[in-house]
């Protein structure tokens, strides 16, 4: 004769403690590869960069010496407010004389203008090509034996001999910018058309019934309508040639006389010409904080934007 079994009791559910990520940590796992790159290729190079401005190193000698703040104070007891100021010149004028020639482009095509899909594409051109080429390109415009330019201005009666433009201080920067104006202007026309085109025409209907102008027009309507494109083109624009190189390098490597040398230039030579690897991470670091000013302005416009929105 069998017995049953007694009838045994629920037992409570166990509780899963292991095989799931919080939030938090899956997120971390997502990104701990990216995380490990980033340091690797921006954060370790930046930070020995960094390190390396304390000590005075010689790359044609092994070994290296702590120099303390000797490198950051040759550069700010020397050249460092003139590199500055040279600096600032080319950034200001590779800037603002594209800015104001892109916009203008920008508002006769937006008006209307026939052939404007073509002179688009058309305008572009200088865009598209390196940045090296460009240079060689103008190095051939500016040269002082055979250039285009000269050719061109004594024929019309403008200038008795051929200029020097690359090899004289008063006029190697202008034709640095005049080479920097051309390559950029491209963009910065876009981008203002972009803007140009959100503009309603409505609001020019309206004022043109006023009897507004269209220079009225223009300050009544169209710059409050595309000032905030127009101040991230140039502050973009401005962080950009702020630490611009291969114009400047290719054209006059920083002369003549060290007219047109700017912090890349100046890094460049004092690392690769002069040896002295020590004092060019110095004014490196000098120079990012300058950039990093500037990147700070520039995040600081783009959040009230996406705050106005």
């Amino acid at each position: 004769m069998s017995t049953a079994a007694p009838p045994r009791k629920n037992a409570p559910p166990r509780e899963r403690t292991g095989g799931r990520l919080s939030n938090g940590a899956f997120a971390l796992l997502l990104t701990a590869p990216g995380l490990a790159l980033f340091a690797a290729i921006i954060v370790y190079p930046l930070l020995s960069a960094l390190f390396t401005g304390f000590f005075k190193q010689d790359l044609r000698l092994p070994g290296r010496e702590f120099a303390g703040l000797d490198n950051f104070t040759h550069w700010l007891d020397g050249d460092f407010l003139t590199i500055l100021q040279q600096t600032l010149i080319f950034t200001v004028g590779a800037t603002l004389v594209p800015f104001v020639l892109g916009f203008a482009l920008a508002l006769a095509l937006n008006s209307g203008l026939k052939g404007s899909g073509f002179m688009r594409g058309l305008f572009l051109f200088p865009w598209v090509i390196p940045g090296v080429v460009v240079s060689f390109l103008w190095m051939w415009i500016f040269n002082a034996n055979y250039g285009v330019l000269n050719g061109i201005l004594v024929k019309a009666g403008i200038i008795e001999e051929s200029v020097t433009w690359l090899g004289q201080p008063a006029t190697a920067m202008l034709a640095v910018i005049t080479t920097k104006t051309w390559a950029s202007f491209p963009w910065m026309m876009v981008m203002l058309l972009a803007g140009l085109q959100t503009v309603p025409r409505e609001l020019h209907e309206a004022t043109s019934i006023d009897g507004a102008g269209a220079i009225r027009r223009f300050f009544a309507v169209t710059w409050p309508q595309v000032r905030g494109v127009a101040s991230i083109v140039l502050l973009l624009e401005f962080i950009w040639n702020f630490q611009h190189f291969d114009t400047i390098y290719v054209l006059t490597g920083g002369g003549p006389a060290g007219s047109t040398e700017t912090f890349a230039t100046a890094v460049y030579q004092t690392a690769f010409k002069g040896f002295d690897i020590g004092r060019a991470t110095a004014l490196g670091g000098l120079w990012m904080l300058l950039l990093l000013v500037l990147v700070a302005v520039y995040l600081r416009i783009t959040e009230r934007k996406g705050d106005a929105r």
